[in-house]
């Protein structure tokens, strides 16, 4: 299967109970992560995480899946389509 380049933009609402979670999953997917920037942002309680990506659609797709599935965070992502 080819492998796509990406985005991935990651906002947590949730810092205390959903930073874990987010964490574990990343962790999990780390293979896929070729970059990554977090950045708390404190005067709006949020946590603002971008990542840069290199895997194959499922790949990606599993875990911005499994991200978007943990309450209070929210994903949005981008892949060139070769």
């Amino acid at each position: 299967m080819d492998k796509r380049i990406g985005v991935i933009g990651i906002v947590i609402e949730d810092r205390e109970n959903a930073v874990r979670r987010v964490n574990a999953v990343l962790s999990e997917y780390a293979h896929v992560v070729v970059g990554r920037m977090g950045i708390p942002y404190r005067e709006r309680q949020v946590a603002v995480i971008s990542l840069i990506v290199d895997g194959t659609t499922d790949e990606i797709g599993a875990m911005t899946g499994k991200l978007g599935a943990i309450d209070d965070v929210a994903v949005k992502s981008a892949l060139t389509k070769k």
